[in-house]
């Protein structure tokens, strides 16, 4: 792409919690021609985000918490999440790691890193590294909630997986980062089932 984009110009239109710029560059079309186009890009960093699953009881960890953006379209009730923050100065599993402490109260074992998408890549800089991993009651370490000073005010929710699968189709779960963690780890449960060696086999 490095041949096909000259950047022009950038115009910094806030600087606030994150950063919102305009940029304006050429862009060399596929047929050869330029023109030249102008985006707002808003960067607020990167993130990480987890859905803890325990197999022996088929539950998942959420939140719940308020979102003004959500709240401002429309949206009245608190949403239904998957445990997520930024990377600050951390590595995402590190962050992730941290988040689960604060937020669900859990001290977390082997985690494993699921997909790593843009999450509104026409408009917004954040990429999001999204986990998986086990857990069982013991590795509660606290209440949770999250950080009251950052203003956070989160309930632990846990569900069962079939629930949290069907919350998707009936609109209780909205997030995007929680929709493709839930059906990611449904995929790879009903995966490793088909994989399993069946024990009605008979011996050769």
């Amino acid at each position: 792409m490095q041949d096909r984009l000259r950047l022009v110009r950038e115009e910094l239109l806030s600087d606030d919690w994150g950063v919102l710029k305009k940029h304006v560059f050429d862009y060399r079309r596929r047929d050869g021609t330029w023109e030249t186009q102008s985006r707002e890009v808003y960067d607020r960093g990167h993130g990480a985000a987890i859905l803890p699953f325990d197999p022996a009881r088929r539950t998942v960890l959420l939140v719940r918490q308020f979102r003004f953006p959500a709240w401002m379209t429309g949206h009245a009730e608190p949403l239904l999440e998957a445990c997520a923050g930024l990377l600050d100065a951390d590595d995402p599993l590190t962050c992730i790691r941290k988040e689960a402490e604060e937020e669900l109260g859990y001290r977390l074992g082997d985690v494993a890193l699921a997909f790593s998408p843009y999450m509104s890549p026409g408009s917004v800089s954040e990429r999001l590294w999204c986990f998986t991993a086990e857990y069982s009651p013991q590795d509660r370490i606290s209440a949770g909630g999250g950080d009251v000073d950052e203003g956070e005010d989160i309930e632990v929710v846990e569900l069962s997986l079939d629930d949290a699968f069907a919350a998707i189709g009936d609109g209780r779960i909205i997030d995007a980062k929680t929709i493709m963690l839930i059906q990611h780890l449904v995929l790879e449960r009903a995966a490793a089932r088909e994989q399993a060696p069946s024990s009605t086999a008979q011996p050769k």
